[in-house]
């Protein structure tokens, strides 16, 4: 089964070159394509595009609440935001809107790819680029009360979700706590399902946003 992409951009030269890289690929199908944000909400709506390629600067409805949208109306909705490395005040933004990675315009078409296939897969995706920017605009922010629902993690899960905080893959947090990319994909789940949230991105935002991790003092790997 393809994975169904819809691309929204304002400049018709950056759709046409993400229409044709991915015309390329047998199991990705660009089904429609958005100029500006009101555009991408009725496309998403019509076409049930598995990702949504969605830059943040769009004329009429800007990206992040074309996002806020979409994911309000459809929360199997999948949305990779196109940013650059000057819009870090957007990238938090579009967190807390529900997107579920990022890609930056000038990435090589192969990362496009992976990010592409990562998201469809349910996965979430943050650079550890991006995932800098995150914890830097959190740490300026007072955190509040632990969240719901933390008390009921295990001392592993906590370790895995510290990692997942400090933008770790799973091979990493595997290499890190000295267990398998299974188990590493058991515990997420587990953590996912505790606190009632929908991917790997808003355990990122959750974590930062309550302050309940001290980034730097990541845990010591168990026997």
């Amino acid at each position: 089964m393809s994975i169904r992409v819809l691309v929204a951009d304002d400049q018709s030269m950056v759709r046409a070159g993400f229409r044709l890289l991915l015309s390329g690929e047998d199991d990705i199908e660009v089904v429609a394509e958005a100029s500006n944000g009101l555009e991408a909400v009725d496309k998403a709506a019509r076409f049930h595009p598995t990702v949504i390629l969605m830059d943040i600067r769009m004329p009429e409805l800007d990206g992040l609440e074309a996002t806020r949208r979409i994911l309000a109306a459809d929360e199997a909705a999948r949305v990779l935001i196109l940013t650059t490395f000057d819009l870090d005040e957007y990238v938090y933004e579009a967190l807390c809107a529900g997107a579920s990675g990022f890609v930056l315009k000038d990435d090589p078409p192969e990362q496009l790819l992976a990010a592409i296939r990562t998201v469809a897969g349910g996965e979430a995706l943050l650079s550890p680029a991006i995932t800098r920017r995150v914890i830097e605009q959190f740490t300026r922010l007072r955190p509040p009360a632990p969240p719901k629902g933390i008390e009921e993690l295990t001392e592993r899960e906590l370790d895995v979700f510290r990692l997942i905080a400090r933008g770790l893959s799973n091979a990493e947090i595997g290499q890190e706590l000295f267990i398998s990319d299974t188990t590493v994909k058991t515990h997420i789940t587990h953590i996912l399902g505790k606190l009632r949230l929908r991917d790997r991105v808003q355990a990122v935002v959750l974590a930062h946003q309550t302050g309940l991790f001290d980034r730097d003092a990541p845990p010591g790997p168990r026997p």
